[in-house]
């Protein structure tokens, strides 16, 4: 099966809300409500590319998407729904705006418009953020971002609620839009 101008992906799991506590499988969250889409899966892997658009991205790459892609939801009415790229309970038709990332087996690619950027830990005591404000650490870039002269590592301001939360290879990330970054630091975090 193939479409013209959508991936299809598949997933094993729609839902990222288990963990292991003492050996035993603890489900975190059971519910499908508007709050649920913290504990929904946003990694997939390509199953077939669109006949109608360039990528470099092949079948059997994982992808890193839209969080209501394999989001179940509610309707007026109550009754369950899938959502509108649902094709069968592990297959998803998934347009091009909704893929943030591809990894090409050795790394993170992010497309044009995206990029991740992980948050940086507050070190001021007397504050009751556990994260600086607007500020992070490039971790996933993109050939725009790169030809801007930034560079995974450094360090990087951007606009107010243009956050967007993801946990990536058991890391927290925010995926912002390109154009939302707005001051390269000019120099690397201290590790």
């Amino acid at each position: 099966m193939k479409s013209l101008y959508n991936y299809i992906i598949s997933t094993t799991n729609r839902y990222d809300n288990k963990v292991s506590v003492d050996n035993k499988e603890l489900i975190l969250n059971t519910e499908v409500t508007e709050r649920d889409y913290h504990f929904v899966n946003r990694i997939g892997t390509i199953v077939n590319v669109p006949i109608n658009i360039k990528s470099s991205a092949k079948p059997g790459d994982k992808v890193i998407v839209h969080h209501n892609v394999f989001r179940r939801w509610y309707d007026v009415q109550g009754n369950e729904r899938n959502s509108a790229s649902y094709i069968s309970e592990d297959t998803y038709l998934v347009n091009q705006d909704q893929i943030y990332a591809i990894h090409n087996g050795n790394e993170w690619e992010c497309l044009p418009e995206y990029c991740f950027v992980e948050p940086v830990e507050n070190e001021d005591v007397w504050s009751l953020d556990s994260e600086k404000k607007l500020l992070g650490k490039l971790t996933y870039t993109n050939e725009y971002l790169s030809s801007l002269g930034l560079s995974c590592g450094d360090l990087v301001g951007f606009t107010p609620d243009s956050e967007y939360e993801f946990n990536i290879d058991d890391k927290k990330l925010y995926r912002i839009l390109s154009k939302e970054i707005t001051i390269n630091y000019g120099r690397k975090e201290s590790t």
